[in-house]
């Protein structure tokens, strides 16, 4: 996560705000660091710059109770298998600003509505009709807006049936935790098109499942089933075709019941201690640890173990 903030402070301004035209959208983000020897602190304001029009193509379905806390941002561009054009870029960078703001949100599960496909990837037809400077703008937002769901205070849950390609594995490899069904199919083919992915895909894909692995992947463009993601630890669970969904949410229950604010911290130092050496993290996770000391959420988790009763978490 230090990495991703320190990308977005230092290209967010110059690059996605200057010269953008009244249909394209802008991302801006101020951002401030304080460093010592051992570690990378931050404080980050993140605000969204959008058009004021409502996406067609991105619904965000806010679960109710037992569920509550559960957010569902769903895909939904059927006569395009859900492929990323201006409009759905833009609901994307809506809804995950709309989550980032939700305090009563404590995780989210990205998922498809439409059958045996996540995201086909970039639309290319859109894209055809861009110059090299639009191209260059759009890639630029969309790798932006993978960091800013890569950022999200909260953990977030692809939920894979079918194809995830191009630039929809690369919005799931954004997220904190895959499910696949067995028949999906997931892949990098940029270099058939004489193009690299270029929405994170070369650094998220090798420090998932190697660098090795990585490299054959892009190289070759090769698409690999659910089972073959699996294994090489692309995903976190594979499940019969179908049953993503039942499995994501199996697990989104499973945080949701957790204390909030023990998971934001988790994330935190997990994200953060991966970029740092060892003795810094740990240095990071006690601070983290500390921030969690004085909460209403530690104190209700001890009184429901000792009364033998599931705890009450309300985030404070």
């Amino acid at each position: 996560m230090v990495v991703v903030f320190r990308v977005l402070a230092r290209s967010v301004t110059h690059n996605c705000l200057k010269k953008s035209k009244p249909n394209q959208q802008s991302l801006s983000l101020t951002t401030s660091f304080t460093s010592n020897p051992h570690t990378w602190r931050f404080q980050s304001l993140r605000t969204l710059i959008l058009e004021s029009t409502t996406s067609e193509s991105v619904k965000l379905n806010r679960l109710s109770d037992p569920d509550s806390g559960i957010v569902e941002l769903k895909l939904e561009r059927p006569g395009a298998k859900n492929a990323i054009g201006r409009d759905m870029l833009r609901g994307l960078q809506q809804t995950f600003d709309a989550i980032e703001k939700d305090h009563s949100a404590n995780v989210v599960m990205i998922c498809s509505s439409v059958p045996k496909v996540f995201c086909a990837g970039a639309d290319l037809k859109e894209r055809r009709t861009m110059d090299p400077s639009e191209v260059h703008f759009f890639v630029k937002s969309l790798r932006l807006t993978f960091s800013f769901l890569e950022a999200l205070h909260v953990p977030s849950i692809a939920v894979i049936e079918g194809a995830a390609l191009g630039g929809g594995l690369e919005m799931a490899l954004s997220c904190d935790l895959r499910i696949c069904g067995e028949d999906a199919v997931l892949g990098l083919p940029e270099t058939g098109l004489a193009i690299i992915p270029g929405a994170g895909g070369t650094q998220r894909l090798p420090r998932l499942v190697g660098k090795a692995v990585a490299k054959e992947l892009i190289y070759t463009g090769r698409k690999i089933c659910g089972r073959d993601a699996m294994s090489m630890g692309l995903v976190n669970y594979c499940v019969p075709a179908g049953e993503a969904h039942i499995k994501a949410l199996e697990i989104a229950r499973d945080i949701n019941q957790k204390g909030p604010i023990a998971i934001r911290m988790a994330k935190r130092a997990i994200n953060e201690g991966l970029e740092i050496d060892m003795a810094s993290a740990l240095t990071l996770e006690e601070e983290c640890y500390e921030q969690l000391l004085n909460t209403k959420d530690r104190l209700e988790g001890l009184a429901a173990f000792a009364e033998k009763r599931k705890p009450r978490y309300n985030g404070e």
